[in-house]
């Protein structure tokens, strides 16, 4: 299963679990699945259908470029990041 690696500022609805295993084959997925699981989380990470503003999501270390869309593989590790903006 993959494994979902949780902002310290979320921990506080995971039970201080700094990564948890959800099954999804998509990050959207595993975020219903993280939902489910830890109620709340999904409204920390999503506005709607979307990544909420100013989030992005890497899988096993690169940028998901299609947000929630994005595959998983049984071993993939997610992380959420503030997405950085630059000029």
């Amino acid at each position: 299963m993959p494994v979902l690696h949780i902002p310290p500022l979320m921990r506080d609805l995971t039970g201080g679990r700094p990564q948890v295993r959800v099954r999804g084959q998509t990050v959207g997925e595993a975020i219903e699945a993280l939902d489910a699981a830890y109620p709340g989380t999904k409204a920390r990470l999503c506005e709607g259908e979307r990544l909420a503003p100013g989030l992005a999501v890497a899988v096993d270390g690169r940028r998901a470029a299609q947000g929630l869309h994005t595959p998983l593989g049984e071993e993939s590790e997610v992380r959420f990041l503030p997405a950085v903006a630059g000029g």
